[in-house]
């Protein structure tokens, strides 16, 4: 076992360069307003509104601009918009579902695909990965103790130029009654 950090991912957006320039005007610059755990990456100023057949939620776009927009949700997230996202390896939005509309200050854009509840999964520098003999790809699993003691499986490992940390979403972290940020067991 090794200790290891957890981050809760809340829900949130990327978003392609064409539909930033669509949501917020032409040649749009994201605002950073916190660097995340996650080299480059950052919570922007910039927020959408992301409507579904059932509801709507607020949703932060996380920079830097992406590919593809992809709308990482919670299942909870999913049912108040009323859609049924594909559990994905962020980035793997090919045949993911569609149906959101997401609304910015000057204009609103469909989405047809790209909405989906991030695969539960493992970050991991180039250095850690060799030094503990994991591959990109390799399933994991993790011990959570504590009152609300869990045990997650099917964590895929993400070898790359990253920090460190399993990232899980709301619904996963509150179910362990993990906080924002905490330190569980990686079963290696």
């Amino acid at each position: 076992m090794k200790r290891i950090k957890a981050e809760i991912s809340a829900r949130h957006l990327h978003i392609s360069r064409k539909h930033l320039d669509k949501l917020f005007g032409s040649a749009y610059q994201l605002k950073p307003i916190k660097d995340l755990s996650q080299p480059g990456e950052f919570a922007s100023e910039e927020k959408v509104e992301v409507t579904g057949p059932k509801g709507k939620l607020s949703m932060r776009i996380v920079g830097p601009v992406r590919p593809q927009t992809q709308v990482e949700l919670a299942l909870t997230d999913a049912r108040i918009l009323g859609v049924k996202p594909a559990i994905r390896v962020s980035g793997d939005l090919a045949g993911s579902p569609g149906g959101l509309t997401l609304k910015g200050p000057r204009g609103s854009v469909k989405l047809n695909e790209g909405i989906i509840v991030p695969q539960r999964h493992l970050h991991i520098s180039l250095a850690d990965a060799k030094k503990w003999h994991i591959k990109n790809g390799q399933k994991l699993k993790a011990l959570i103790k504590g009152p609300r003691s869990l045990e997650l499986r099917e964590i895929v490992a993400r070898v790359g130029n990253y920090s460190t940390a399993i990232h899980l979403d709301t619904d996963e972290g509150n179910a362990a009654g993990l906080l924002t940020c905490s330190i569980i067991d990686l079963d290696i």
